[in-house]
Formats: C-alpha cells, sequence, structure tokens
C-alpha cells in the first residue's frame, strides 16, 4: 500500500467510520515500507496522547514510543493515531468521551468494533493501512483482530518495548501487532521486539523464520464446544471448521479440557487490571470523572477495594496457575479456541457489566503466554470470526508458524468488507 491510496481511502471513508483520532498528512517516515497506524495509547513526539479520553494522557509527548521509533527506523510509514477504549479499559470497543469507530463490515448498523485497540483493527480491515500497533492487557489486540476479520498477534511479556506507552495493568501489558496478514504482523512483531533495558529483555524476533517454520506432524490442543462455555452458534461452526483445515494442513488436533478451564483466568485477570489500574490512574480519576466514559469509571471503581495484600496473594496464585498451566500445554504445540464467543454486536445491544468478548483472551495474558487470532470465516449476518491459538512460554515463532499455516488453507484470502456504504 502507498500513502497515496491510504489517504485516499481514509478521506473518502473515516468521516463515519471514525478509525482514527489524527491522520499524519503527509505521512511520517522516509522510507517505502509498509504504512503503519499507532494506537492513542502510545505515544508520538509532539503529537498529545489521547488515551481515548477528553482530556489527553499527554498533551506534548517529548519522544516516540521506542515501537513507532523502531518501526521509522525499518522504512515503515506511519499514517495517523487511531481510536481507543478510554485508557484501554474494555472490550466492546465502546468509548462515550470521545466516540467509537464503526465495526467495517456493517455500514448500516453500528457494531461494535472490539476493544480496547479498536480503531487499530477498523484501520486495517478497512485497508487505511498495512498494520496497526495495538496493546493487549486481557486480548486488547485479538479481540478486534477477530470482531473486524484482521490477524492479531500478541507477544509474551519481555519481547516488546512498552517505553512510552501508557499503562493499564504493568503485569498483564503487552504491545501486538493489528494486520492485513499473518506475514505483515509477524514482520512488524520482528521490528519492534528486543531488549530496550527496561520493559524488554528478549528478542529479537525472527520473524522470517517464523514464518517459514515446518508446521506438519505439530500438535495443538482443541478445546471442545461442550467445555467453552456460551459460544454463538455460527462462531462454533466456523471454529469446528478451522480445526479440520489446521488438519489438512498437516496438525495433529487433540480435543482436549485443560487442567483448568480458561474461564478460570477471567476473574483473576480481572482483579489484576482492576488493582493496578486503580492505582496508576486513581488521581487522573478523581479529577475528570465527570468527562469520562462512566463505566470506565466503574470499572477501575473495582480496584479501590481490592488491598495491596489481595493483589500480592492474587499475584503469588498466579505463578502457581502459570507453573501448572505451562508445564500442561509442554505436550503440545498450541492451545485452540474461538477467540470471541460471540461476534461483534450492534452497538445498542452492548452490556457494559459483562465482558464476553475477552472470556477466551485474557488467559494468554494472566499465564503469560503469546497468541494470535487469525479470520477463518464470516457468520450468517456477514460478521468475521477469529481462530485463537496460544503458544507455550516465549514461544511467538509456533505460534506465527501456525497461524500462517492455518491462514494458507483458511479460505479468506485477504478478504475485507465492502466499503462503499461508508463513502
Amino acid at each position: 500500500m502507498t500513502p497515496d491510496d491510504a489517504l485516499a481511502r481514509i478521506r473518502r471513508y473515516d468521516g463515519r467510520l471514525n478509525a482514527f483520532v489524527r491522520v499524519f498528512d503527509p505521512p511520517w517516515g522516509d522510507g517505502s515500507g509498509p504504512v503503519f497506524a499507532i494506537k492513542d495509547l502510545f505515544d508520538v513526539q509532539g503529537v498529545p496522547t489521547g488515551g481515548g479520553a477528553q482530556v489527553p494522557l499527554a498533551e506534548n509527548p517529548t519522544a516516540n514510543a521506542v515501537v513507532v521509533d523502531k518501526l521509522l527506523a525499518a522504512g515503515w510509514r506511519a499514517i495517523g493515531k487511531t481510536q481507543t477504549v478510554e485508557l484501554a479499559y474494555g472490550g466492546w470497543g465502546t468509548n462515550r468521551a470521545v466516540g467509537a469507530p464503526w465495526n467495517p463490515w456493517d455500514a448500516k448498523v453500528h457494531r461494535a468494533p472490539g476493544g480496547s485497540s479498536s480503531g487499530s483493527a477498523a484501520a486495517v480491515a478497512a485497508g487505511f493501512c498495512d498494520a496497526a500497533l495495538g496493546s493487549d492487557t486481557g486480548g486488547s489486540v485479538r479481540i478486534p483482530a477477530a470482531t473486524c476479520g484482521v490477524v492479531g498477534l500478541k507477544a509474551g511479556r519481555g519481547l516488546v518495548s512498552l517505553k512510552g506507552v501508557h499503562p493499564l495493568a504493568p503485569s498483564l501489558d503487552t504491545v501486538g501487532a493489528l494486520a492485513k496478514d499473518v506475514a505483515t504482523a509477524a514482520r512488524m512483531l520482528g521490528i519492534i521486539s528486543g531488549p530496550d533495558g527496561a520493559t524488554a529483555d528478549r528478542g529479537p524476533f525472527d520473524a522470517e523464520a517464523a514464518l517459514t517454520g515446518e508446521v506438519e506432524g505439530r500438535r495443538v490442543a482443541a478445546i471442545p464446544l461442550d467445555h467453552l462455555g456460551e459460544v454463538d452458534a455460527d462462531v462454533g461452526r466456523l471454529y469446528l471448521a478451522a480445526l479440520d483445515k489446521l488438519r489438512k494442513a498437516g496438525v495433529t488436533v487433540q480435543m482436549v479440557r485443560p487442567p483448568k478451564a480458561l474461564d478460570e483466568s477471567f476473574a483473576p485477570n480481572g482483579l489484576l487490571m482492576a488493582g493496578e489500574g486503580w492505582r496508576i490512574w486513581r488521581e487522573r480519576i478523581e479529577r475528570h470523572r465527570k468527562v469520562m466514559d462512566p463505566w470506565i469509571v466503574k470499572r477501575f471503581e473495582v480496584g479501590r477495594d481490592i488491598s495491596d495484600d489481595r493483589l500480592a496473594e492474587a499475584q503469588a496464585q498466579r505463578a502457581v496457575d502459570q507453573r501448572e498451566f505451562h508445564a500442561w500445554l509442554a505436550a503440545y504445540d498450541g492451545l485452540a479456541t474461538p477467540t470471541c464467543p460471540i461476534p461483534g454486536p450492534p452497538m445498542d445491544k452492548v452490556d457494559e457489566t459483562t465482558s464476553p468478548l475477552s472470556r477466551l483472551t485474557r488467559a494468554a495474558n494472566y499465564l503469560d503466554l503469546p497468541g494470535i487470532s487469525v479470520p477463518c470465516g464470516l457468520t450468517g449476518e456477514g460478521m468475521p470470526a477469529g481462530l485463537q491459538i496460544i503458544g507455550r512460554p516465549r514461544d511467538e515463532a509456533t505460534v506465527v508458524a501456525l497461524g500462517a499455516a492455518f491462514e494458507k488453507v483458511s479460505g479468506w484470502n485477504g478478504r475485507r468488507p465492502d466499503m462503499s456504504g461508508f463513502g
């Protein structure tokens, strides 16, 4: 994609789609690499970091986030900053403070794009950029990737720098890539990976080796539908079909129930998000609550009643859970589930007291595992669904190899939504 093509599409369609907070015209960067967008949780020098809020998190950052600098240095071109759920705390993609993007797959009904990297996923799906940066604390890269029909790749902790990325829960936060295909997501991860002397101590990630990795004979555990809780009928159908396609790619898929259901990671992950998030953002919430999304305020305020001792206990239990799950997963090359149990619903049907979109994604953050969401088809209403593959600790390479192998046999073939209704 050329920057001129990207700008032309943004001018034509984003007035209604609302994926971008700010467009860089001309785009930033001197190279000839892919065009990328930046979630408005990442600092960009001289550009306010809005964080999905009416009052910016940083009025005038003095430096770029490390990952932004790495992409620019590699010749990628930055096209702008994308919408996010306020303070990145929500899976639906709603934002009552500054407005939410549309899911590009339905021009007639405003459907949830998924969050919190809502604008990044919508921008990639709409063909505004080749890839976009996102953050993932409980699924915030993989959820919108699934609901918007793009690839979402989340690394394990320590592979990618968090410098210049505003936090939600430091013990869970990760940076990830949203892209039009697995190869682009993997190459973005390869560029942004590597030690930074503070928040990243691994890498760099070898994207090309991962993309050419052999999957014949690999063993993937897959959770049976009757152990996944409530799953939309179309999503369940597409999930089972995706597993069959993985088998045709040479992967051995074994239907198993893990030692602890993925749902059991949901509550403790939420406790850590609320407890850590409240400690980070308390002063801001108390000062600006009148102009904040009230549902975001309510989520953070749960953390007010979580004591330091309770947080310490939760982290200790998390370490036990990680050891148990990692030991079980060592017998497999990955674990497959639907990314989200439901497709993106109409915004007026969203229940902010629940978080079904993150029910199957939070485990990867809680257990500190890499994960990818790859499109696996459309529901009867024409909404995308995703296949999630969670990998072993520090094994992003196998996650990418499995994702790329599935993509080749998925039948998706870079499908994009019809944007004519947004023009």
